[in-house]
């Protein structure tokens, strides 16, 4: 028996490795809930049933390009749910990276507070 399951482990990794998330967000998005779930502040079956509500009601696309795209938007309204920002603050936080986005040179680090120095 030890045998068989040294062959299936070999055989898994002689798999190619793939890329776990797609682009940086994704990621910090992926362990920016998993730390408020540590920290306490939602149980993982919440945030389960707040991905699963966006993933059926939105029509995620089926090779997953969109996965955590519903992913933070799960997160979003969760946090919201449970009272830790709210609606209003979210949209003034992406107005600020928006705008901060948009005043920054092409290369430069975005900072929100760079906006504000200049104003």
């Amino acid at each position: 028996m030890l045998i068989f399951g040294m062959i299936i482990l070999n055989k898994l990794n002689d798999l190619p490795e793939s890329p776990k998330f797609a682009a940086p967000w994704e990621a910090q998005a992926f362990a920016l809930a998993v730390e408020l779930h540590k920290r306490g502040n939602f149980e993982w079956s919440e945030f389960s049933e707040a991905l699963s509500q966006e993933l059926l009601g939105a029509g995620s696309n089926q090779n997953g390009d969109d996965y955590y795209l519903h992913w933070l938007t799960a997160l979003e309204k969760l946090v919201v749910t449970k009272g830790l920002t709210t609606a209003s603050e979210q949209t003034n936080r992406q107005i600020a990276w928006a705008n901060a986005a948009e005043a920054t040179p092409h290369g430069e680090p975005i900072l929100l507070d760079k906006l504000a120095r200049e104003q």
